[in-house]
């Protein structure tokens, strides 16, 4: 895991944080990860495929075949 720092926070903004992750008995920090993962991970689609289909469900749709799984090689070796 990596280390965010966010610097000039509105005081009132962080008094809100406080109070919202004390009230559901989180740290601050453990309550802006939730934010930050509820807020994010509603646009992750992990298939372009399903991306492209919501997209144009409401003009009429897509259709698209998925693409086959590619195998993959041996990797080279480097050695001398």
């Amino acid at each position: 895991m990596t280390t965010l720092t966010i610097r000039n926070v509105d005081a009132a903004v962080k008094e809100q944080l406080r109070v919202r992750a004390a009230r559901r008995g989180h740290s601050m920090e453990a309550e802006l990860r939730a934010i930050l993962s509820d807020a994010l991970g509603r646009d992750l689609e992990p298939n372009l495929a399903d991306r492209i289909r919501r997209r144009f469900a409401p003009l009429g749709g897509v259709d698209l075949e998925p693409h086959p799984p590619v195998p993959i090689g041996t990797p080279p070796a480097f050695d001398p």
